[in-house]
């Protein structure tokens, strides 16, 4: 096939030009400028083509191209009329693929698809790591069984090489406010926030943050998942803690983006790190099961990742049907593994069952538990659950200062309540969302028992099933990591009860030294609304 690559001079798009033509494939690299267009095809034996995406594209025609593939970016900034390449590619008659991970430009380019479908051409957007990539390995993991929860990161090493477009396109983003789909409902979230460590095999872990794709749009539909969630991270912590800091700071303080001095800094920490990165994707289906896929990659190959949608599609592109569309499944994790085969990559698949928290910590005791309060701790993925809630607060100075430090939510005789759990690596985040107040904490089991971590401190609690009812008494304590003596433990009395088949909790937390009342929330929870289902 003759294809045009626009774009093909970055770092991405000339990886994809090599891949092609190492394919048989005949390749035309375009640009703007003839100088790093003829460095480059010198390099690879590709023909250069000087053109201007946003301009005139009389030169793209007069090479008459089976396939025009834009690596060019960032789609964000493609302005008033953003499928201008496309829609002209589709009145020429000629096919067209890109490399976009801007999720409005993915989903959107389906106006196009009556025009495409009369035109007996195609126009797929986002045939790049994400979506195309991403959902062709959430298919193959599902095999058509109910997902539950798909979970997505891309973790690229420090020495691999980037360009401006992916700085500008994650500081485009980041600090700004975004939803994902959580147990069926949009959760708000912050752009390159909530971190979470990721494993792509081969003993290789990362931090990634929340940042926002297509798949996140388009997968709660396309999958019927109630939860999908995506990250992204930087092989460097000082990159990584910087970028959460840029994101706090434009979030609270309006604080505008340094992208030319942020791009500037990676290029500066570029010999650092290694040359190691990779993906993960992972779903958990209905019945709890966890399929795991993971990505490495090494020799500083990754930059080659976005491409494999696109090198596996032309490998078969009468088995591309006509439409325009976002790049959903469109091409099989085999035919995806098979591209990689001459890339320095390995990929790794795990099946497993993971025990729940509450039933690890409580042993043979989890079958004990009243059939309302056990359901309400099987976490296999996260859940949301709904009701009304009584708040009351203690009055004196030190339990209110205790209260406030931890944010626990203002009194109320009826509130609505919203708890999330979220299963993190063994643990589980719990936010609880009393009326628009919002605290979280942290549950883990670990040689303590059970823990809750509120910020700083930790508490460790006597977690016990007695009388029909599950009980977390408060048993010792740490700030910081500092054990606290017994006489600075708060006391607690709080149980999970299960009346009349719905789930009930009382919770009152009494301050250390004087006994007083910090906070007691009761109420009662079900799990919210899966109509849909």
């Amino acid at each position: 096939m003759k294809v045009v690559i626009i774009g093909g001079a970055g770092v991405f798009g000339a990886r994809l030009a090599e891949m092609l033509l190492r394919d048989g494939h005949d390749v035309w690299v375009a640009g703007r400028r003839l100088a790093p267009l003829a460095a480059l095809c010198t390099r690879l034996k590709a023909t250069a083509l000087v053109v201007d995406r946003a301009g005139d594209l009389t030169p793209l025609w007069s090479v008459k191209p089976d396939v025009i593939i834009d690596a060019a970016g960032p789609f964000h900034a493609y302005g008033r009329d953003p499928y201008a390449l496309p829609r002209a590619c589709i009145a020429q008659g000629v096919n067209y693929l890109d490399l976009a991970d801007d999720a409005h430009f993915c989903a959107g380019i389906t106006a196009l698809d009556e025009d495409a479908k009369a035109a007996g051409v195609f126009a797929l957007s986002g045939v790049s790591s994400v979506p195309a990539l991403s959902s062709a390995v959430v298919a193959s993991l599902a095999q058509g069984g109910k997902i539950d929860a798909i979970h997505c990161a891309i973790l690229p090493g420090n020495r691999a090489p980037r360009g401006r477009a992916v700085v500008e396109s994650i500081l485009h983003q980041a600090g700004r406010p975004m939803t994902q789909s959580i147990d069926g409902a949009a959760a708000p979230f912050r752009s390159w926030s909530d971190p979470q460590r990721f494993d792509l095999g081969g003993g290789v872990t990362r931090l990634g943050y929340v940042i926002g794709v297509p798949d996140q749009a388009l997968f709660p539909a396309f999958f019927k998942a109630r939860t999908v969630t995506f990250h992204a991270g930087l092989e460097l912590g000082l990159m990584n803690r910087g970028l959460a800091v840029l994101s706090w700071m434009r979030h609270n303080l309006t604080f505008p983006m340094p992208v030319a001095l942020t791009y500037h800094a990676a290029k500066l920490l570029a010999p650092f790190g290694t040359d190691v990165g990779g993906m993960a994707v992972g779903v958990i289906m209905d019945d709890g099961t966890h399929h795991d896929w993971r990505l490495l990659v090494t020799r500083g190959e990754g930059p080659f990742v976005p491409g494999i949608a696109a090198r596996a599609l032309l490998r078969a592109p009468l088995g591309i049907a006509p439409g325009a569309r976002p790049a959903l499944a469109e091409v099989s994790l085999d035919a995806i593994t098979t591209a990689l085969d001459d890339l320095a990559a390995t990929t790794t698949v795990e099946t497993s069952r993971k025990e729940t928290l509450f039933a690890s910590a409580l042993g043979s005791d989890f079958d004990r538990l009243p059939p309302a309060v056990k359901v309400s701790h099987q976490t296999v993925a996260p859940r949301r659950w709904q009701g009304r809630a009584r708040v009351d607060r203690g009055t004196g100075l030190w339990p209110r200062l205790i209260a406030a430090v931890v944010q626990f939510p203002p009194a109320a005789l009826d509130v609505p309540l919203t708890v999330t759990k979220t299963p993190v690596d063994g643990a589980e985040v719990w936010q609880r969302d009393f009326g628009g107040q919002i605290f979280r904490s942290t549950l883990r089991h670990g040689p303590r028992g059970m823990t809750e971590t509120f910020g700083p401190m930790t508490f460790d609690l006597d977690l016990r099933v007695d009388a029909g009812a599950l009980h977390f008494p408060v048993s010792g304590g740490r700030i910081l990591g500092i054990p606290l003596p017994k006489w600075c433990l708060p006391r607690s009395v709080a149980q999970e009860t299960d009346q009349d088949g719905q789930f009930h909790f009382d919770v009152a937390l009494h301050a250390p030294l004087t006994g007083q009342l910090i906070v007691r929330y009761r109420g009662s929870l079900v799990r919210a609304d899966q109509e849909g289902e």
